[in-house]
């Protein structure tokens, strides 16, 4: 593993002509609410969701049109070498959050590593969380660099992040946001987004069956539909519009072609964990067919528990 303690790096103008970029959130609509880890198991018609509405534009073997201005941003590229001091930086992920009247924070956490053979792709994202809270595997971790991209300015916004750990204070990037880029570890580093405007309304709520896309009507506008309802709309400028950049990071190559070779099973998974919970006197075991079990998932995350930064806001799946 690589080893580092040093704040993100704060990129200016990143993205030339953000007209492009328009245009690529235009192709790539609608935009579906933040599900995952956060919100497991929903009720589709349950009006629980946030307006936060994500994509991939780039994972596993997706890539858009357009998403190379982004994946191979040679000036991001380069502050994950300088910042983790590497040779070799093989990006692999791009998606994009919009954002609107969300009074309160989003959950204060840090990104889903990955393991040698281990990701998203393959592997429960509640699993990856707490093979990595577990320090069990920090021997097979990959090192990741992210970007953080915001394309405007909205009321409110601000990015709350944890560089010198989650028992020291937090610091905000606010204000004067447009086209700039935080570039670091979001992997090993707690963030937390804050509210965004407009306010007037409170949190709106949606089910997870809503979508977010450009109005058919040429007014500019984009909205969000739920089970054929409008239930908001604004122009895209109004909406906290994010892009998140992740890469694999590597001294050499030599070490990523020794990383590489010896990928993870699910069944080491299940060896590693429950060799240490025989050793911590735990009557749990692991195996594969009861990975997704609501309660093996809640008893993993009570033995493994995440920690909580000093003075993070209570988010939105916290308040009501």
């Amino acid at each position: 593993m690589i080893h580092y303690s040093e704040p993100p790096v704060l990129l200016r103008d990143v993205i030339p002509d953000l007209a492009d970029v328009r245009a690529l959130l235009e192709r790539n609509a609608p935009y579906t609410p933040l599900g995952g880890w956060y919100a497991p198991g929903a009720d589709l018609d349950a009006e629980t969701s946030t307006l936060w509405f994500q994509n991939d534009w780039v994972h596993a073997g997706l890539q858009v049109e357009g998403s190379e201005r982004f994946l191979f941003n040679e000036r991001v590229m380069q502050a994950a070498r300088d910042f983790y001091d590497a040779m070799v930086i093989r990006p692999h992920s791009v998606y994009v959050n919009l954002m609107a009247a969300i009074e309160r924070h989003g959950p204060a956490h840090t990104d889903n590593p990955r393991f040698q053979g281990r990701d998203r792709s393959n592997t429960p994202m509640w699993l990856l969380r707490v093979m990595f809270w577990s320090d069990l595997f920090d021997d097979r971790g990959i090192v990741q660099a992210t970007s953080i991209w915001w394309m405007n300015d909205v009321e409110e916004g601000a990015f709350r992040y944890w560089p010198d750990g989650p028992d020291k204070p937090y610091q905000e990037h606010h204000g004067d946001m447009a086209n700039t880029s935080l570039v670091g570890d979001n992997h090993g580093m707690f963030h937390q987004v804050g509210p965004v405007g407009p306010f007037d309304r409170g949190t709106i709520r949606v089910t997870p069956r809503a979508e977010l896309a450009p109005a058919e009507d040429g007014r500019g506008d984009w909205v969000v539909m739920d089970r054929g309802v409008e239930r908001y709309r604004a122009p895209l400028s109004d909406y906290r519009v994010s892009v998140l950049w992740k890469a694999d990071v590597y001294p050499d190559e030599a070490e990523r072609e020794r990383q590489i070779a010896n990928p993870l099973s699910m069944a080491d998974v299940v060896e590693v964990f429950n060799r240490d919970l025989e050793a911590r006197g735990e009557t749990l075991r692991l195996s594969e067919d009861r990975i997704e079990e609501p309660e093996v998932v809640l008893q993993m995350q009570e033995i493994y528990p995440e920690a909580r930064p000093l003075g993070a806001a209570p988010s939105f799946y916290e308040v009501a």
